[in-house]
């Protein structure tokens, strides 16, 4: 008999218009103490690209691919999707798979790394959507981190090694990783910046090349809060006045997929900076629905079905645990015998520019 019924494809949402935008950002804030006019200043940065976040497009795209993935390996598992923040919500998603006769599914998020926000946060959100449309007869598994997974590793590293090829002399070029930003309590409390390192350092060993480092971005929230550092546009300021570089990669590993932090951040304010600064740029493709990728998110669903599973990793850190530590989740709901919900330490995810320390 089969382990899993449904696979629950989790993200966190975003507008896709200009009237979403507002009710949207509500949504991210709701419950948070922050003011008017900053809710005002990041509707802006969505209103620049039409009011319309790429978020939910590139996650249908990547549903449509894991479909045919799946199809063509005989695994028979509906997807259901739903977001933290915006249409198809998780609440509802939830609802309809339990009107389905739903009773195991297995949960996917759209993050590689491990923090609260982008694991521990949406699990709550999912067992809060349980408990708001009377779902208790529905457990949910997560699926496993994936940071050194080569699924994700290869496909990324070929991006980033096309990106250097366009370049005269390659070992010029310094490779900026980059992830979203976190506080440093968040980030001293998970193996976050830890997995983020292994990853850049296991890309940069694919493709031969050791001038690199990591940076963040999209930092949000009171700026007498510590959050991870440095800035890559900090960063890029510092390059310039120290160093002679034949120019810079960018390399938004932290992310799956192209959503507004990308298109902002780094397409806009990043490459602003950059072509003011005279410093040639190239910003890496994330890994959307390369083929390798949504293979790897197939050969996790299959460790979860298989009882002898083949668990892929590279490098010395080995696979990422699929049910998380005793204490990890003191918040997490109870199931109906009184236990923690199986879950998993992990991800980074990514969305608004606000302090939700969280993102698309």
């Amino acid at each position: 008999m089969q382990k899993y019924d449904s696979l629950l494809f989790v993200s966190f949402g975003g507008p896709e218009g200009p009237d979403d935008v507002m009710p949207f950002l509500e949504n991210v804030l709701r419950g948070k103490n922050v003011p008017r006019e900053r809710l005002l200043e990041v509707s802006e940065h969505y209103h620049h690209f039409g009011g319309v976040s790429p978020i939910n497009e590139q996650n249908r795209r990547l549903i449509e691919a894991l479909k045919v993935e799946l199809g063509s390996h005989d695994l028979n598992l509906p997807i259901y999707w739903g977001n933290r923040n915006w249409d198809p919500l998780l609440p509802e998603t939830v609802a309809q798979m339990k009107a389905d006769g739903c009773r195991r599914g297995l949960m996917f998020m759209t993050s590689a790394f491990s923090c609260y926000s982008g694991c521990r946060q949406y699990r709550e959100n999912v067992y809060a959507a349980c408990a708001a449309t009377d779902s208790d007869s529905l457990h949910f598994d997560k699926i496993r981190v994936f940071y050194n997974h080569p699924g994700f590793v290869e496909p990324f590293s070929e991006k980033v090694d096309s990106a250097l090829c366009q370049f005269p002399d390659r070992s010029e070029v310094r490779i900026l990783f980059t992830a979203h930003s976190i506080p440093l309590g968040m980030a001293n409390g998970s193996r976050y910046q830890e997995q983020l390192l292994e990853a850049c350092r296991l890309v940069a060993l694919q493709i031969g090349h050791d001038n690199w480092e990591l940076v963040f971005q999209s930092r949000s929230g009171s700026p007498h809060h510590p959050w991870l550092e440095p800035d890559i546009c900090d960063r890029l300021k510092e390059l310039d006045q120290k160093e002679s570089l034949g120019g810079v990669v960018i390399a938004p590993i932290g992310f799956i997929s192209d959503h507004m932090e990308v298109l902002f951040d780094l397409d806009t304010e990043a490459k602003e900076l950059c072509e003011k600064l005279n410093l040639p740029m190239i910003r890496v493709e994330t890994v959307g629905t390369h083929p390798r990728f949504v293979a790897m998110i197939r050969e996790l669903i299959e460790e979860r079905l298989n009882d002898d599973p083949v668990r892929l990793a590279l490098g010395e850190m080995g696979p990422s645990h699929d049910v998380c530590p005793e204490n990890c989740c003191p918040s997490g709901r109870p199931d109906s015998a009184g236990k923690r919900p199986e879950t998993n330490v992990s991800g980074n995810a990514a969305g608004s520019s606000l302090d939700d320390r969280t993102k698309e």
